[in-house]
C-alpha cells in the first residue's frame, strides 16, 4: 500500500506578483525551488495564510535569486502581492517506507530568501 506523504515545503514566503491574464501556475525563484527539491510542472497546493484559501496549481521556474513568487490566472485571484503562503508538495510512498521518510522544508527570509 502506497500513501502521500509531505515531500516539499516552502514554509512562509510573500506573494510578489499575480498575474491574472496568464495560462496559469505559480511561478517560484529557481533558488527556492532547488532547496526544496520541487521541479518544473509538479503538482503543489498553496495554502495562504492572509485568508485561509487553499488551491493546487503547478511550478514553473522564476528567476534565480528574485524572490519572486506569482500566482498566474485564476490562482491570482486567490491572493494579493503581500499575503504569506505556504508551497507544499506532496509523493507517494510505500507505507513501510514512509515511516522512515524525511521531507525537505525551508524557511525563507522575509524577502523570500534562503537563510543560511
Amino acid at each position: 500500500m502506497t500513501i502521500e506523504v509531505l515531500k516539499s515545503k516552502i514554509h512562509r514566503v510573500k506573494i510578489t506578483q499575480a498575474e491574472l491574464h496568464y495560462v496559469g501556475s505559480i511561478t517560484i525563484d529557481e533558488d527556492l525551488m532547488d532547496a526544496a527539491d520541487l521541479v518544473e510542472n509538479e503538482k503543489v497546493q498553496i495554502v495562504n495564510i492572509n485568508n485561509g484559501e487553499r488551491l493546487e496549481t503547478y511550478v514553473i521556474k522564476g528567476e534565480r535569486g528574485s524572490g519572486q513568487i506569482c500566482l498566474n490566472g485564476p490562482a491570482a485571484r486567490k491572493a494579493q502581492v503581500g499575503d504569506i503562503v505556504i508551497i507544499i508538495s506532496y509523493c507517494s510512498v510505500e507505507k513501510e517506507k514512509a515511516k522512515a521518510h524525511t521531507p525537505v522544508v525551508i524557511f525563507p527570509d522575509e524577502k523570500n530568501r534562503l537563510t543560511s
